[in-house]
């Protein structure tokens, strides 16, 4: 296939749409099922370089949760501790742990659920029936993988009255080094980013605190790779071998800090006792216990225990979740490994992380408060490193 029509653009008045290889040759990809558009080929391409580049850098299977152009998550096979499980709705997944593939799928798409409702789905590796059976359940607008097993595409044919999108993708394509673009009719031409990103990135440790265990290492490799595919500004945490609060378009750093960092409290917060016990109504779906959780933990635009309001909800009446538990619960935490795709400006940064239990960081340097930001790292006995490589992504 040199090239596919699609239905329309980003939006629908932006007719006529195709893909196509600009050297003429085959496109490197198979729809299996659905009619993907725009958008989705746009996430589709990013996420799948996303979860390769992770695959090769950490050697674990990879799996990304996307949405308009940029990662909710990116997460590799590991193994889920009970309560993660239980908080990412995958408690009740027989054989969960024996398939690395159906862990990074199951700890990318619980990171934000909020944000991966209608999401686009990218695997590393073949996709197994364990992956494509929680696929199936969750709201999603299609996948791209190397490959499916017979068991696994039948199930994900079945989905969304047989109209869901299923792209496999070669997995030997290398694309051309030089990549072009228009905007306003005019073109651009830029070699393709094809740095690569590993732990000899991290080497340079600017700050006091020298140490960096495989295990942080590995979270920040994560971090930087998940940013290299995300619209910046950005900033990501990275923790227990997945990104938990990505930040993305933000003008600012500081903004795109809070972001990711609010995300990340959100994610570790769904793991609190209390809003893994709450008493929800059989009735309501997975999407709407989804709100409900972000509406208890971050007190939004409805209190969800308010009288009036929790009958809705829940079988009982059940406690909130209040400011002091939840900054004692988040004071627990340590170990965050956090990425930035440029330099941090101001000390303020480190300041948000630490609210989130950063210990590792890494950002290419080049500031010229670099010293005031070393100096904020070192307050917290952080470790540090400079890479020396921006990642801007548009």
């Amino acid at each position: 296939m040199k090239e596919f029509e699609l239905k329309y653009g980003c939006n629908p008045n932006q007719k006529p749409s195709k893909i196509f290889m600009h050297d003429g040759s085959e496109l490197p990809i198979e729809i299996l099922n659905g009619r993907p558009g725009y958008i989705n080929f746009l996430d589709a391409f990013n996420s799948w370089q996303l979860v390769k580049e992770i695959k090769e850098a950490v050697g674990l299977p990879a799996v990304a949760s996307f949405k308009h152009v940029s990662p909710t998550s990116a997460a590799v096979g590991i193994k889920l501790p009970e309560k993660l499980k239980k908080a990412c709705f995958v408690d009740d997944i027989e054989g969960l742990d024996d398939s690395l593939l159906a862990c990074a799928y199951a700890r990318a798409r619980g990171t934000d659920r909020m944000c991966s409702f209608g999401d686009w789905v990218a695997l590393s590796d073949i996709c197994d029936k364990t992956t494509a059976l929680m696929i199936k359940r969750e709201v999603s607008d299609g996948i791209i993988a190397p490959g499916y097993s017979d068991e696994a595409l039948e199930i994900l044919k079945s989905k969304r009255k047989g109209n869901y999108n299923i792209v496999k993708i070669d997995a030997d394509f290398v694309p051309a080094l030089i990549e072009h673009k228009q905007v306003y009719g005019i073109t651009f031409e830029q070699g393709r980013n094809n740095f690569e990103i590993n732990k000899e990135l991290l080497s340079n440790v600017v700050t006091k605190n020298k140490n960096m265990p495989k295990s942080a290492i590995r979270d920040l490799i994560i971090s930087l790779i998940t940013l290299k595919y995300t619209q910046s500004n950005s900033v990501c945490f990275a923790y227990d071998g997945q990104a938990i609060g990505v930040g993305a378009g933000q003008q600012s750093r500081i903004h795109c800090t809070r972001l990711a960092g609010s995300k990340a409290d959100t994610w570790f917060l769904r793991q609190h006792d209390k809003v893994l016990n709450l008493p929800f109504l059989d009735t309501l779906g997975r999407p709407e216990r989804d709100n409900v959780i972000d509406g208890y933990i971050n007190k939004n635009e409805e209190d969800v225990c308010a009288d009036g309001n929790w009958q809705k909800y829940f079988k009982v009446q059940p406690e909130p979740l209040t400011e002091q538990e939840a900054k004692a619960y988040l004071a627990t935490i340590d170990g965050v490994a956090l990425g930035s795709d440029a330099f941090f400006p101001f000390g303020d940064n480190i300041e948000r992380a630490k609210k989130s239990g950063v210990k590792y960081v890494a950002e290419p340097g080049g500031s010229i408060r670099d010293d005031l930001v070393i100096e904020c790292a070192d307050k917290y006995d952080m470790s540090m490193a400079f890479t020396g490589m921006r990642l801007f992504h548009h």
